[in-house]
């Protein structure tokens, strides 16, 4: 399971970022479009070293190497403006928004968030455009994990992974919720005792 910060800083983010992952969190997706370079090295200057190896970033990937992070997210636009090439021991992801786009990602991608699935808690007005889980159907990318975002929450957790889905992201029902973590560990629990 993956959490993606919110986009805006939040009251005790750096605490509950550190309690999220004592409690198993394995990624944590460092989405802050309007950090600057100097706001992104003292945000992760604060996450403690023991879990810089399972943050993401989404921009300032020049940071990566400096904090010891090996994971490196683009947004579809990032995507297209800019050719990859395959780096030792980086990992890369990307987001998605049609099966089509996730089809014919290239190879070196991970894994790859496709959005919406449901109506985004995080996000106003932002519906699905279509059934995913009927997209999914014709999915033919099979070196990429596909990863479900948008609108999950506790209640559709078991849905989505029944329907296809590889893993779920969360981002509004974490940090909309007046207590993130005990949030987070509910939906833990649920996605777990669907991969048992």
């Amino acid at each position: 399971m993956i959490v993606i910060t919110n986009p805006s800083a939040i009251a005790s983010e750096i605490s509950i970022i550190d309690s999220l992952f004592e409690e198993g969190l394995s990624l944590l997706h460092i989405r802050k479009p309007d950090f600057s370079e100097i706001e992104m090295t003292q945000f992760l200057d604060q996450i403690k070293l023991e879990f810089r190896s399972g943050l993401v970033l989404h921009n300032h990937h020049q940071l990566a190497e400096d904090f010891g992070i090996n994971r490196i997210h683009f947004s579809e636009t990032a995507r297209k403006d800019k050719p990859l090439n395959s780096t030792n021991g980086v990992i890369f992801s990307t987001s998605t928004h049609t099966i089509e786009n996730f089809n014919v990602l290239e190879h070196h991608f991970n894994y790859a968030f496709l959005s919406p699935v449901f109506t985004s808690i995080s996000k106003e007005d932002y519906h699905p455009k279509e059934n995913l889980f009927e997209a999914l159907k014709s999915r033919t990318n099979r070196n990429a994990k596909i990863i479900a975002l948008g609108g999950i929450d506790l209640e559709n957790i078991k849905k989505t992974l029944e329907n296809g889905f590889d893993d779920i992201a969360l981002l509004g029902s974490i940090w909309k919720n007046e207590n993130p973590i005990k949030k987070f560990k509910l939906c833990q629990k649920a996605a777990l005792s669907f991969s048992v």
